[in-house]
């Protein structure tokens, strides 16, 4: 596979995950070759949607991890970091708004907000807003490997997806969310 090809693959996944599948408009403006990467998305019958065919997908190592990242600070650039290192495409699911009030407290920024400032980060290739069903999310990524921060529980586990659980790699008594919330009276 040329540098070329796998870059048309990852725009292709790209644009898949950020409009649910390409729809007729984008796919109009593909050249031959990159419409020759996708199929036809069986499962959206309101309009035809296209996705990378079986074939370019399996030459897509997609590593799929997530977080809240309402204070962003070196752990979260650390675990991005890392993350990236075991797959070609990382994709970043951003937590809901809905998500930050199960854990007590009010989010700082808003989902999409959190969303564009994660994706501008450069481990990352694809920042998504999360799903209130996180099956709903692994069927769209079809992830090969979830990646878990080391204070993250893991809670999706689906078969025949690798996950990896991150080891804590700096001292973190100042660079947590709560804490840094806590100094700034939050």
């Amino acid at each position: 596979m040329t540098i070329a090809d796998l870059a048309s693959i990852k725009y292709l996944f790209s644009l898949s995950l950020k409009h649910n599948g390409i729809p007729e408009s984008i796919y109009k403006e593909l050249t031959d070759t990159e419409r020759n990467m996708l199929t036809i998305d069986r499962k959206n019958a309101d309009e035809p949607r296209y996705i990378l065919s079986d074939a370019q997908r399996s030459k897509l190592k997609v590593v799929l991890t997530g977080g809240v990242f309402d204070v962003i600070h070196i752990g979260h650039v650390l675990m991005l970091r890392e993350a990236k290192t075991k797959g070609d495409f990382l994709v970043v699911a951003i937590a809901s708004d809905s998500h930050i009030h199960k854990k007590g407290r009010e989010p700082i920024h808003t989902q999409e907000y959190r969303r564009i400032l994660v994706e501008s980060l450069k481990p990352v290739d694809i920042a998504i807003s999360g799903f209130e069903n996180p099956q709903s999310m692994i069927e769209l990524v079809r992830p090969q490997i979830i990646v878990y921060g080391y204070d993250q529980k893991e809670f999706l586990k689906p078969a025949g997806v690798e996950t990896i659980k991150l080891t804590k790699q700096y001292e973190d008594s100042k660079f947590k969310t709560g804490r840094i919330l806590e100094k700034l009276g939050i």
